[in-house]
């Protein structure tokens, strides 16, 4: 069965499509801009507290992953609730909340605790806002509408390099510990680069009080009215008009009741869950991500001095940023399949060639290069189609809870690389842990040529016709 909408020429408002899924976008910007700012900060941040160990840096960098599970978990169930728009609104508060009282800690412990906090909103802002947009795009081009939202990830992620960057007085290459804990960075510098976020997550939550409802959640919990005026202003009356009949008529067929994870392992749903569960876990230990987070220990090891490392930074996000463009651009054109493919095997090659230059000894340049190369593979692939995949990938009535558990997935898997990569480190060296990426990534390659479906261009009403008959 067809999507009611293919042979409609509807007269789509995309002034609004855009406008709207730029907002719900912004959550994604938060995302990236949290994240990531504690790789900025970690050379100002463990002196004052006096972190000495490897445990307690791996804590430290890795505990607001712990408030990403709690806040995607959290999401599943409230989202098909209450609503998307509610609980984005309710994200914007906790980003801003959460950024101003991590940066003011007073103790190791308030850091932590408000670290989880943030990581809660990430957690929301990383389900809701994809899933948010895939519910309110057109079919042909919910690819780029969703891949927007990782274009703000990766902006914020720029933002927060660029921002530590900027906020970092120069340091000096010898520099001690209590040289650094005792300079402005130390005691104040580190402060302001996570205080910072709470500027667009105030503008986050303004744009969300004007963002309507997504109408296939209306349509579910029964507000058929509210979500046909939604649809008219989307795509025009015709548009409305079958997009609401398709909806209404797949959403009849799935007996609508409170959804309970149970529900997710039901005939024909756990293969989809599956694949979503899986393609989440892959782009985490693809381990890429150890690059943003630990990039002041990889670039140190490679030879640079902590000014150094805050510029090599700001370079990494700009390439992140770029090549994020590709994936824009194409992923509607190519399709799903065709990025993911070409990124695990790009990440995989890239991987293996840092493992060889980190045990050959060789610094500068040759090391940021292929660190780069590999960044720009997974920023195309990996990092942007994950997302669109795990949006578009389940049935409307299980859409809010499918969401949550892959992104669940998704989460337990980012704590973990985050965690275990100082000890693999320890282990195994960064010749022997990039490789075990690259090992990773092969795998990857070989579940997503057998089990990945191709999703362009279709409607998430035949999405699901297709995957659970």
């Amino acid at each position: 069965m067809t999507s009611g909408t293919d042979n409609i020429p509807a007269a789509f408002d995309l002034r609004f499509v855009w406008l709207i899924s730029a907002v719900a976008a912004m959550g994604g910007l938060l995302f990236g801009y949290d994240w990531v700012v504690i790789g900025g900060a970690k050379p100002f941040f463990e002196p004052y507290f006096g972190l000495d160990n490897e445990a307690v840096r791996g804590w430290a960098n890795s505990c607001a992953l712990l408030g990403c599970l709690l806040g995607a978990i959290f999401t599943g169930g409230m989202s098909d609730r209450f609503g998307r728009k509610r609980l984005l609104l309710f994200a914007a508060l906790l980003f801003a909340v959460s950024s101003v009282l991590t940066g003011w800690s007073g103790s190791f412990t308030g850091f932590v605790i408000w670290r989880i906090a943030g990581g809660v909103a990430i957690g929301m802002a990383s389900a809701l806002s994809p899933m948010y947009i895939a519910e309110i795009a057109p079919a042909h081009m919910r690819g780029r509408l969703v891949s927007l939202n990782q274009f703000t990830i990766v902006l914020g992620v720029l933002a927060a390099q660029v921002v530590n960057w900027r906020i970092a007085e120069p340091v000096p290459d010898a520099a001690t510990a209590d040289f650094i804990r005792l300079s402005w960075n130390g005691q104040e510098g580190w402060r302001w680069m996570f205080t910072v976020v709470a500027i667009p997550a105030i503008v986050f939550f303004l744009g969300s009080l004007a963002i309507p409802e997504s109408p296939r959640w209306l349509i579910k919990n029964g507000a058929v009215d509210r979500a046909r005026n939604v649809l008219r202003r989307i795509g025009g009356e015709a548009y409305a008009a079958a997009e609401t009949a398709t909806i209404r008529e797949t959403i009849a067929t799935e007996e609508v009741r409170q959804v309970h994870f149970r529900d997710l392992f039901a005939p024909g749903l756990r293969s989809i869950l599956f694949v979503g569960v899986t393609l989440a876990v892959l782009q985490q230990w693809s381990g890429i991500n150890v690059i943003f987070n630990y990039a002041e220990e990889i670039f140190r090891t490679a030879g640079y001095g902590v000014s150094s490392i805050l510029f090599n930074i700001v370079i990494t996000g700009i390439v992140n940023m770029v090549a994020t463009f590709i994936a824009f651009g194409t992923v509607d054109r190519f399709g799903r399949r065709v990025l993911l493919l070409i990124g695990c095997a790009g990440i995989g090659l890239f991987h293996i060639l840092i493992g060889m230059a980190y045990l050959l000894h060789w610094t500068g340049p040759v090391v940021v290069t292929f660190v780069l190369l590999a960044i720009a593979s997974y920023a195309m692939s990996l990092a942007p189609i994950t997302w669109v995949l795990i949006s578009e990938l389940f049935p409307n009535r299980i859409r809010g809870a499918a969401v949550a558990v892959a992104v669940s997935a998704l989460w337990i898997a980012c704590f973990l690389l985050t965690y275990t990569f100082p000890f693999l480190n320890a282990a195994f060296g960064v010749s022997g842990t990039f490789w075990l990426y690259a090992a990773i990534c092969i795998a990857g390659f070989v579940f997503i040529w057998f089990r990945v479906p191709e999703t362009k261009g279709k409607s998430l009403e035949q999405i699901e016709q297709e995957l659970t008959r």
